[in-house]
Formats: C-alpha cells, structure tokens, sequence
C-alpha cells in the first residue's frame, strides 16, 4: 500500500510537471523571426543604399562610391547575399559583431567611417530584420574595393586606442524622464539614422565631439557644411516648428521652400521620406528637445 501510494504521488508530480512545461510554452510570446518586409523599412531608416552603392561601378548594395576624409579615401563593401564577396556567408553573429562592435567575422576591426558608433545602439531585433533584408536582395559577384589609406592610418592596430579614446558600445537606453515619441526620435538619429556622423564636429583623430552634439559640421562629405540641427534660435532650427522639420523631412524643402542640396538631398529621397509620418514626427520631437547650442561650423 505504501508503494502504491508512492507511486502514485510520482505519477502527480510528472503530470504537474508535464502541465506545467506545456501550459508555460503555450503562455510565453511567440519570438519573432526576423523579417525582410521590416528590414526594408530599417534599411531606409539606416540609409544603407547611399554608401554601399555606386551606379558607375556596379548593382546596387555591391560597393559605394570614393569616400574622402583627412585619414584617405574609402570604399563601402559588398553588402550582397553573395559568398565570396559578400555576406552571404555570415551568421547572425557575424553580422551582430560588425554592426555593433565594428569588427569583421575574422576579427578585424573596421575604420570608423562605418558608423558602427552609432549602429551600436540599435536594437538586436532591427539588425536580424536588417540583415534579412540584404540577404532577400540579388547576389552580386563584385569584389569590394580596397580603401586608399596611407601610413601610418593604414595601420589597423592604431584603431584600438583610437575606440578607447572614442567608441562605447551598447544599445540605445530610452530616458523615462522623456516622452515615448522623444526617445523614439532619439533611437532613429542616434541609432539607425547616424545623423551625428556629418552634423557634429570632430576632434583632431576623427572623433565625434560629443560636446557639441549636431550642433554643424564641416567635417562631412567634402565641400559640404552640415548644419546646426539644435534648437538654437540664431543659428540651429530653434525658429523652426516640429511641423517645418517632420515636412523638410518628408519633401527636402526647408520651410522657407528652398531644396535641400547635396548629401541631405540624397538623404531624404533614401532615407527619411520613406519614414512613416509618426517616425519623422518623433525625431522632429527629438531635435527641438535638445540643449540649443550655437553653431559648430565657422562661417
């Protein structure tokens, strides 16, 4: 009777365990899988198409144009599914590690004129959709082409003190103190947008100064001046409306209906025109919530 009863209770204890596993994996949320249809819509908020295409040399995605900095003349990669030439070849690791850390799948670390500065806050879930989105995209057999640096930048080994001095890796924190739209603008400049890489200004080894935060630069595209995107009145966007900005987003005219020229151009036709209103909205609400600073760039 005693072994019965035994016996009995084990049996109990496995259903309840049994009930238990299953009641606990019919109540946890379903994961989601990454998607291409909304790695689309990252890979235009990241503005990924400008940098890795170039109409002259190829298929789209299959390597950008000249890049010129102080530090020499560099070429996105090949951002296909291909295998050879791509990353067709890589895991979600892989992929995870140059995004948010700037380094390849064989360790090397990248040049920071890839923004993984700011990639790196992005959220795990955009990337895996990101990626999902490239590797949906043709395969294009196209060497990528070598970056033109020269000594002593050429040596890959200075890249360590240089992201001592100036990177800090990990997501975007949202400040509860802030409203959901303003830290949902926050997360797409910071984050996917790297507005900061062109309208904040640079120290003398190329990195950003985190002082004067998209208070204008010229230390973007050459020839070019990035303006003053802080609330200052007399020289930043300070005289412009939440509306004036989410509208210049949207149709590239500033509110006095002037064109924007040049590399903002490109970034709106890729990028922020193809931003759901909310989203042009959010960042609006970011820009006019920052400390207003008078302008980086010397006239």
């Amino acid at each position: 009777m005693q072994g019965s009863a035994v016996s009995v209770a084990n049996r109990r204890r496995f259903a309840f365990c049994v009930a238990a596993i299953v009641f606990g994996y019919m109540a946890s949320p379903a994961v989601a899988q990454p998607s291409a249809e909304r790695g689309a819509y990252i890979f235009h908020a990241a503005g990924c198409l400008a940098c890795h295409s170039d109409p002259k040399q190829g298929a789209p995605l299959a390597g950008g144009p000249a890049l010129k900095t102080p530090f020499g003349t560099f070429y996105a990669p090949n951002i296909t599914p291909d295998p050879v030439h791509g990353i067709g070849g890589w895991s979600d690791a892989d992929f995870l590690r140059a995004m948010r850390d700037g380094a390849s799948p064989d360790g090397r670390y990248y040049y920071p004129v890839f923004p993984f500065t700011a990639y790196t806050k992005a959220a795990e879930s955009d990337l895996l959709d990101l990626k999902a989105y490239l590797l949906a995209q043709p395969p294009v057999a196209q060497s990528s082409r070598p970056h033109d640096v020269s000594f002593p930048f050429s040596l890959r080994i200075l890249l360590m003190p240089w992201r001592w001095l100036n990177f800090t890796a990990g997501a975007w924190r949202s400040d509860p103190a802030k409203s959901p739209a303003w830290n949902r603008g926050g997360y797409l400049v910071e984050a996917l947008g790297h507005c900061g890489e062109c309208h904040t200004s640079r120290n003398w080894i190329g990195g950003l100064d985190r002082g004067r935060w998209l208070a204008g630069s010229h230390d973007g595209p050459p020839d070019e001046t990035a303006p003053n995107l802080t609330p200052d009145e007399a020289t930043g966007i300070g005289p412009w409306s939440e509306a004036d900005i989410a509208d210049t987003l949207e149709f590239g005219m500033n509110p006095d209906g002037e064109p924007l020229g040049n590399s903002m151009a490109e970034v709106v036709r890729h990028s922020t025109s193809r931003l759901n209103a909310a989203d042009r909205n959010a960042i609006a609400t970011y820009l006019k919530g920052l400390p207003p600073l008078p302008s980086a760039v010397k006239r």
